[in-house]
C-alpha cells in the first residue's frame, strides 16, 4: 500500500515550475483579510506593479496589474508621461520577457489546471499559430488606442481592455468581491457590460480546458508586449547551438504556436528539455544554469549539480521568509489593515446645530414618495435641524462630524451645513464613472445654491495623476462645487461615511445631518433630482431671505 501511495505522489506531486506559479499566485494576493473582509487592499504597494497578469481589483491583490498600469498611464499622457510603468514594465521583459507567463502569471496557472479536464484537446496547427496574432490587434485598440483616445480627446480614464474583455477582471475581482456576503448591495450595480464580460470569461474557460493556455496563445496583450523582449531576456530557456542538431522535438512537444524555441510565442515553461535528445536546452539566468534537464546539461561539470541544488535551498529560504513576512504585513502590521480592522470609535456629535424661523406647516412624514410641503404664511414656527438620531452612516443615522481642507483653499465642516440637503460624493480620477458623474453634481449645485451643500472627496489613493492636477486640467477648479483628497493616515471621510473601495460612491443628508442616501454606484441627474426631493421632504425647506439694497 505505501509503494502504491508513494507511486501516485512521484507521479502527482508538484514540480518546480507549478510550486514557483502558486508561490506567485500568493504572494500576489497576500492579502488573505479582503477575501474574508470583502475589500480590497489600499496600502501604498497598491502603485506597484506585480510581474504577472493579476487584477487590481481582487481582494487579495496587494499590487498593480502591469496591463491595467499601461492603460492608466496611457490615458493620464495629457497630464504626465507614465514612465514610472513604461520602466518597470521594460525592467520585467529585459529581466525575464515571457518567462514570467509560463512561471510567475496566476492566470496562466488557472488556464493549466483548466486544461487538466480530461476531454478531447484541440491540438495546434497553423490555424491556431494565425490566431495567435489577435493579441497583438487586442493590444494595439484596447490597451493603447482606446485609452489613448479617451484621455486625449475626452480627458476621461478608460482602461479598454480591464472595462471590455478582460476575464481577470470578472473572475478575480467582480466575482472575488460579489461572492462576499457583505457585498450582497453590489449586485445592483450590475448591468449589460458585467453581463457581457462574465459570459467572456466563461467561454475563455471553457476553450482553456480543450485548447491549451487559450487565452495565453490568443488573447493576452501581457503576454504580447513580453513577447517582444523574449530574443534578450536575461533568464530564460536557451538553447546550445553548438549542440542542437534541428531535430525540431522541442517544437513539436510545446503547447504553445513556438516556430523556435524562445520565439516570441514561447513562455521559457522549460518542458523542452526533457525530449532535446542532444542536452542542448536549460533555463538560464545569463551564464549561470538554474535548471537543467534530468542528467545534467551537456557542458555539466562535477559539481553542477551540486550548486544547483545549493542554489535552489538558498532561494527557497529567502522566498519561504519574504511570503511569511508579506502574509504577516499584509493581514495584520499593515497601518491601513489595522485601521481598517479597528473597531470605529463613536464620533462626538456635531457641536453645533442650526435653528432657523421660518413659516410652514407641520413637518410631514413622507414614506417612498415624498408629498409636497406647502408653507402657510400665517403660523410661524421655530424648526430646529438638531438630530436625535444616533451618530452612524446608516440609514436613519446622524453622520458624524468632519472638517476637510478643500483644493481651493477653504475648508468645509459638515456641522456648518445644518439646514442644508448634504451630498457627499466619493471618486476617484482612475475611475471613469466618477468623472463623467461629476458635472451632474455641480449641475445640481448651480441649480438650488442656497439650499444644498457638496463635497467630492478623492480616495487616498491617488493614481497616475495628482487629483489637484486632474481637477485644473479639466477646468473644474471654478466651479461651485468643492473638492477634498481624503486622508489616508488620521479619521478619515471613508472611514466616517463607511466608503468603499468600490468607486464611486454617493451620501445624501437631509437637513437635519441625517442619512438618507449611501450606496456605491452611478448617479444619473434624474436620481440626484429625486434624492434631493426625498431630502427636502424630511424637513420643510427654509425660505429664501428677502434681498435687501438696490
Amino acid at each position: 500500500m505505501d509503494n502504491v501511495n508513494t507511486t501516485w505522489w512521484q507521479r502527482h506531486r508538484p514540480g518546480t515550475r507549478r510550486l514557483v506559479q502558486l508561490y506567485s499566485a500568493l504572494l500576489y494576493n497576500a492579502h488573505l483579510k479582503g477575501f474574508i473582509d470583502g475589500e480590497i487592499y489600499v496600502g501604498k504597494t497598491k502603485y506597484a506593479c506585480v510581474p504577472g497578469f493579476n487584477c487590481y481589483s481582487c481582494p487579495g491583490a496587494v499590487g498593480a496589474c502591469p496591463l491595467g498600469s499601461i492603460q492608466n498611464a496611457l490615458a493620464s499622457s495629457g497630464h504626465q508621461a507614465g514612465w514610472y510603468v513604461l520602466g518597470i514594465i521594460a525592467l520585467f521583459g529585459v529581466i525575464l520577457g515571457r518567462t514570467i507567463c509560463g512561471w510567475l502569471c496566476p492566470l496562466g496557472l488557472i488556464q493549466e489546471l483548466l486544461h487538466k479536464i480530461p476531454t478531447p484537446k484541440i491540438r495546434k496547427s497553423r490555424i491556431t499559430r494565425a490566431i495567435s496574432w489577435l493579441k497583438y490587434i487586442l493590444l494595439t485598440v484596447f490597451v493603447v488606442a482606446i485609452p489613448l483616445w479617451y484621455g486625449l480627446r475626452h480627458n476621461l480614464p478608460l482602461p479598454g481592455f480591464c472595462k471590455y474583455i478582460c476575464p481577470a477582471g470578472t473572475f478575480e475581482g467582480a466575482m472575488g468581491l460579489l461572492s462576499n456576503p457583505a457585498n450582497t448591495a453590489k449586485f445592483s450595480m450590475l448591468g449589460i457590460l458585467f453581463t457581457r464580460k462574465f459570459i467572456i470569461m466563461l467561454v475563455i474557460g471553457l476553450l482553456c480546458i480543450f485548447c491549451y493556455r487559450s487565452f495565453c496563445r490568443f488573447l493576452c496583450p501581457l503576454g504580447a508586449i513580453y513577447g517582444f523582449f523574449n530574443r534578450f531576456n536575461v533568464i530564460g530557456v536557451k538553447v546550445d547551438e553548438n549542440r542542437c542538431n534541428g531535430c525540431g522535438s522541442c517544437v513539436r512537444s510545446c503547447g504553445m504556436d513556438v516556430r523556435h524555441v524562445g520565439d516570441h510565442e514561447c513562455i521559457n515553461c522549460g518542458k523542452c528539455m526533457e525530449v532535446c535528445a542532444q542536452k542542448a536546452i536549460s533555463i538560464k539566468a545569463g551564464s549561470f544554469t538554474l535548471q537543467a534537464p534530468e542528467g545534467g546539461c551537456a557542458e555539466d561539470t562535477e559539481h553542477s549539480a551540486q550548486s544547483r541544488k545549493s542554489f535552489a535551498r538558498v532561494f527557497w529560504g529567502i522566498a519561504l521568509g519574504v511570503l511569511c513576512a508579506a502574509l504577516l504585513w499584509f493581514n495584520f502590521l499593515d497601518p491601513t489593515v489595522r485601521k481598517r480592522s479597528a473597531p470605529k470609535p463613536a464620533p462626538t456629535p456635531p457641536a453645533t446645530t442650526a435653528v432657523v424661523t421660518q413659516e410652514t406647516e407641520p413637518e410631514v412624514e413622507t414614506a417612498e414618495e415624498p408629498e409636497e410641503v406647502s408653507s402657510v404664511e400665517e403660523v410661524p414656527e421655530t424648526v430646529s435641524f438638531e438630530s436625535d438620531a444616533p451618530i452612524g452612516y446608516e440609514v436613519g443615522q446622524q453622520l458624524a462630524d468632519f472638517t476637510t481642507p478643500t483644493f481651493d483653499g477653504g475648508e468645509f465642516r459638515l456641522a456648518d451645513t445644518r439646514g442644508k440637503i448634504v451630498f457627499i460624493n466619493l471618486w476617484g480620477t482612475y475611475c471613469t464613472p466618477c468623472v463623467k458623474e461629476l458635472p451632474d453634481f455641480e449641475a445640481l449645485y448651480e441649480q438650488h445654491p442656497d439650499e444644498v451643500a457638496i463635497l467630492a472627496v478623492h480616495s487616498s489613493m491617488t493614481g497616475e495623476v495628482e487629483p489637484q492636477d486632474f481637477v485644473k486640467a479639466k477646468g473644474w477648479e471654478d466651479w461651485m462645487l468643492p473638492f477634498a483628497l481624503d486622508d489616508e493616515d488620521d479619521d478619515t471621510i471613508f472611514t466616517i461615511v463607511n466608503g468603499s473601495t468600490t468607486l464611486p460612491q454617493t451620501i445624501v443628508l437631509n437637513r437635519r445631518g441625517e442619512v438618507i442616501y449611501n450606496r456605491v454606484g452611478s448617479v444619473t441627474p434624474e436620481m440626484l433630482d429625486a434624492l434631493y426631493k426625498q431630502a427636502d421632504a424630511s424637513v420643510p425647506a427654509a425660505p429664501v431671505p428677502a434681498q435687501t439694497g438696490p
